[in-house]
């Protein structure tokens, strides 16, 4: 019996696979990027452009492949900048044996993210991965800077016993020549990869270039925000710790003992 007597047979358009993820159905849209478009540009695009479109009952879009791996890299790459921040900060107060030098050095953190949203915006260079992990590498490079500045004044006042203003003054005119040439041999030495000279150069062109522009810009501040922060922190605390009770009343036990 031929399969013409029993059904009737149509061409009519139709899906080629079934493809379900957690039991749902999908259907994928895929698309090329054109030279010169970013993703995030691209994504921002199609997504304005389908805010006016009204989906049935059941449908949802999502934005998946290299989109959804970027922004699980930035959320990764965030964590992992919260991640430093604690480290070195644990580290410094292990090192200088106290709380507040470390918190000074800190400082010197965000004037690094000032430099690097000019450099990206100037050289066109759009936040991707490479630029994430620059961010991380600048954070752990900016404070070097401030650890020399601020542990060199810590010397000049234990050793040679000088005031606060005085000790600032001449640990910035000492460690002013050390702290130059430690940043121009880095921003030297990643010049090249920053103007993509050589093969492979172009994909790590924007890590160059975000740790130039946010070393360069603290390096610049930090020589004169680190010094002012260190006076107003430490005359805070010394003011702090004259209207302490216990330490009025230990001053005032060693002026008896000395009139005594």
């Amino acid at each position: 019996m031929p399969v013409s007597s029993l059904v009737t047979t149509t061409y009519d358009r139709g899906p080629t696979d079934i493809r379900r993820i957690d039991g749902q159905r999908v259907t994928y849209i895929n698309a090329n990027l054109e030279s010169g478009v970013a993703l995030g540009d691209a994504v921002q695009a199609i997504q304005n452009d389908l805010s006016t479109m009204t989906l049935p009952d059941g449908f949802s879009i999502v934005y998946g492949g290299e989109y959804e791996e970027q922004i699980k890299a930035q959320r990764d790459f965030v964590m992992a900048i919260v991640m430093a921040l604690i480290l070195i900060y644990m580290v410094m107060a292990a090192q200088f044996e106290r709380f507040l030098d470390p918190l000074i050095v800190m400082f010197s953190v965000p004037l690094a993210f000032i430099g690097v949203v000019p450099t990206l915006l100037l050289t066109g260079t759009t936040l991707n991965m490479q630029s994430f992990m620059g961010m991380v590498m600048l954070i752990g490079i900016v404070v070097n800077n401030a650890i020399v500045l601020v542990d060199y004044i810590n010397l000049m006042r234990r050793e040679e016993r000088l005031p606060v203003v005085e000790a600032v003054i001449r640990a910035g005119r000492l460690r002013l020549r050390p702290i130059l040439m430690t940043t121009l041999t880095t921003v030297l030495g990643l010049f090249p990869l920053a103007i993509g000279v050589g093969a492979g150069a172009e994909m790590q062109a924007s890590l160059a270039r975000v740790v130039i522009g946010g070393l360069v810009a603290s390096t610049l501040i930090t020589l004169v925000f680190i010094p002012i922060v260190y006076v107003a922190a430490n005359e805070l605390r010394d003011r702090i710790a004259a209207r302490l009770p216990w330490r009025n009343a230990s001053e005032g036990e060693e002026g008896a003992a000395s009139s005594v």
